[in-house]
């Protein structure tokens, strides 16, 4: 009497399993591989920087690369809040993705540098290129981004003194200050963990200690019932 293969259900189980673990494991890849993604690209030969590339996914990540021509690439990923990103996006929608878009004015001025708007999602892309424009979503969009820059500036450049040069912290907090003031930067709370370890670094001149404490109340006094996000990280 031959045996009965109890192989063909087993390894017909297994081929479930296997499958259903791959659309586990995958599905959510697939799904962040489709989030749309909005680059900010400024260059400027002699400036410094001369290279500034931020971009901006709908799914929440966010990068920055800061740095000279001569440079390596060199891109970092840093805190986006929600209220930026769908800022980004909806400005972007304003300008229709970049589809098709011509914001130069096509006039003999001065060289402010080359800058470009690039929108991504899946095999789609569209980007254009100005120097100077007069379209007011587009300007809007650009300053959102140079605010981001100024921002990871200033983080990076505190907490590098903190770690390499307390004596120039109070300096550092002179700069960020004066951003603060011109409402150039567009997330302050990123900055209360830092402006907190300042704050109490007994290395640090008290002068320095005692303005980090007076702008991180600033801050927290102007974020509604006090509630600060976790603070970004910034490459040393």
């Amino acid at each position: 009497m031959p045996r009965e293969n109890h192989r063909g259900p087993f390894v017909l189980w297994l081929a479930g399993v296997l499958w259903l673990g791959a659309i586990l494991i995958f599905s959510p890849l697939v799904r962040a591989s489709d989030a749309a993604t909005i680059t900010y690209r400024r260059v400027f030969k002699g400036s410094n920087p001369e290279f500034i590339e931020i971009k901006i996914g709908e799914d929440g990540t966010a990068t920055y690369d800061i740095r000279q021509l001569s440079d390596d690439p060199d891109p970092e990923p840093f805190h986006v809040g929600d209220a930026v990103r769908m800022k980004v996006f909806e400005l972007a929608g304003e300008l229709h993705n970049f589809e098709g878009l011509d914001l130069d004015v096509h006039r003999r001025i001065a060289d402010l540098g080359q800058k470009t708007f690039r929108y991504e999602k899946s095999a789609e892309a569209h980007e254009t290129h100005y120097n100077y424009t007069l379209n007011r979503p587009a300007t809007q969009l650009a300053l959102v981004f140079e605010g981001l820059f100024l921002q990871q500036r200033d983080l990076m450049d505190l907490e590098r003194k903190l770690k390499y040069d307390r004596l120039g912290v109070n300096d550092s907090l002179r700069q960020f200050e004066m951003d603060l003031a011109q409402q150039a930067l567009p997330e302050p709370d990123q900055f209360l963990g830092v402006l907190d370890r300042i704050g109490a670094d007994t290395h640090v001149v008290d002068v320095a200690r005692q303005r980090a404490r007076a702008l991180a109340e600033r801050i927290r006094m102007a974020i509604p019932d006090s509630a600060s996000p976790a603070p970004a990280k910034a490459r040393p």
